[in-house]
């Protein structure tokens, strides 16, 4: 991305952030104000990602070393995902698997019928659960490239 780009995706995660904080105040469950303020959270991390990669734009300019942070930041920042509520990480190599970044988990069932690999599965929200939310949470996907992702482990 370019320097222009980054401040352009700085100013849109900041007004996002301000209409999260805004919009929490409605809340009528502390469920809603825990993914509100998750998601606060994650904009915030993601505004100061850009903020680095903004620095690390000016750097990169006169040090070789910058440029190298420069490049894995912004490597980093393309992967970048908001989870307001569970995460699930497999390791299909190992059969393992951990929730919230807990202790991994052994996915190999066996008894006398076999062997058998059971994974949880992640289900999203629906839109009457997250409320107005839901709809912020697309438009910041949509406008920033972020993905913005609730989902229970089932």
């Amino acid at each position: 991305m370019t320097s222009h780009q980054n401040l352009m995706l700085y100013g849109k995660l900041s007004g996002f952030r301000l209409l999260v904080l805004a919009n929490r105040l409605g809340c009528n469950t502390d469920f809603l104000k825990d993914l509100h303020d998750r998601l606060l959270e994650g904009l915030e991390v993601a505004i100061a990602r850009i903020q680095t990669i903004m620095e690390l734009e000016w750097s990169a300019v006169a040090d070789e070393f910058s440029a190298y942070q420069l490049y894995y930041e912004a490597e980093a920042f393309g992967q970048f995902t908001i989870d307001l509520l569970d995460v699930l990480e497999i390791d299909v190599g190992t059969y393992e698997y951990r929730i919230n970044g807990g202790n991994w988990i052994n996915a190999l069932k066996a008894d006398e019928e076999g062997v058998d690999i059971e994974y949880p599965e992640l289900m999203a929200l629906t839109e009457n659960e997250l409320g107005s939310l839901a709809q912020i949470m697309q438009a910041i996907t949509r406008e920033t490239g972020i993905p913005v992702r609730a989902a229970r482990v089932t």
